[in-house]
């Protein structure tokens, strides 16, 4: 018997059918295709008519490793103000560990830019399966440790950093915020964790659901691409910064939000991630958006379960943003 699964909004089924119908396959043959792949509208475009500034770094990388990149976007009126710094969201970039860079889906950020007076800052980190095990995650804490380091000349609030990322990028923003948490540095002000990838083991009811010709980021594409990052590490050594979903204790993490749709892979575990947060008695915001699939308000931003998941997430960054007292 066909196994039962929650089915696509109906607004989405279009860009759902016409992504599959273009993307090449996903695998080590296929990765400099995907790799090659233009964004789905270029940065120059993005920036256009926006008042933000834009730099671009290069900060030193982990011990023995290569330099990190990264974007920084910021709003033009804090560069000629005298005023407070702006919080920050340190941004990681989503591409199943496998593709991607610090401008990839770099759209839903630089709209907090806009909207809520942030800096946001992007980081550029290795790929697999070039590069495994904790290669990527601690690229990413090299950079956020950097940034906070840095905060007076980037005229941020070193108080008010928040990691976020998608999909891989949510994954490895938990496990960065698990890294910052255990090492006591920096202090992280909240994660925001959008449709995070976060256990190598495939073992929930949504990653069966949605295979083959189901969804847009399979269990099949999601076993390739925790087989590049982990490569033959032995299941009992994958570290809980690389899965997040393996770590005993989620105590002591900022207030957290976590999103996904209800016809995906991550769905399950971003649940269960969010449950064992309360039950380790933190904070945590949880949307399922019903009908949506893997990256779905990025595909198709124009459809209503889009832009309610976008206003969602604006609303609890203006909320985590704005100190008591100053909303009005």
């Amino acid at each position: 018997m066909e196994m039962r699964r929650p089915g696509v909004d109906a607004e989405l089924e279009g860009p759902l059918a016409q992504m599959k119908a273009m993307m090449p396959p996903l695998t080590l043959e296929a990765l400099p295709e995907r790799r090659a792949m233009p964004a789905l509208v270029p940065l120059e475009v993005l920036l256009e008519g926006r008042a933000i500034e834009h730099e671009e770094l290069v900060v030193p990388g982990p011990d023995g490793a290569p330099d990190v990149a990264m974007s920084v976007y910021r709003p033009m009126s804090l560069s000629a103000s005298t005023g407070s710094p702006a919080p920050c969201v340190y941004w990681i970039h989503g591409g199943g560990m496998v593709v991607g860079d610090r401008f990839t889906m770099i759209d839903m950020p630089l709209e907090w830019v806009a909207l809520l007076g942030v800096t946001v800052v992007s980081v550029e980190y290795r790929l697999a399966p070039e590069h495994q095990g904790t290669a990527l995650v601690d690229d990413c804490y090299a950079g956020l440790t950097w940034v906070a380091k840095h905060a007076d000349d980037l005229r941020i609030d070193p108080g008010r950093i928040v990691v976020g990322g998608g999909s891989a990028g949510g994954g490895l923003a938990a496990g960065v915020t698990l890294m910052a948490r255990d090492r006591k540095d920096p202090e992280i002000f909240g994660q925001l964790l959008i449709c995070p990838m976060l256990d190598h083991r495939n073992i929930t009811v949504s990653s069966q659901q949605y295979d083959g010709p189901y969804g847009s980021w399979t269990r099949t594409m999601n076993e390739f691409g925790w087989s590049c990052l982990l490569g033959d590490t032995p299941a009992d050594e994958v570290p809980g910064y690389v899965s997040p979903a393996l770590a005993r204790d989620l105590s002591g993490l900022p207030t957290t939000y976590i999103d996904a749709g209800s016809a995906e892979v991550f769905r399950d575990e971003d649940v269960a991630y969010a449950t064992a947060i309360w039950a380790a008695g933190g904070q945590a915001e949880l949307h399922i958006w019903a009908g949506g699939f893997h990256g779905f308000d990025v595909l198709a931003p124009a459809a209503r379960v889009s832009a309610a998941a976008r206003a969602a997430r604006n609303d609890w960054l203006a909320r985590l943003l704005t100190p008591p007292g100053a909303a009005g």
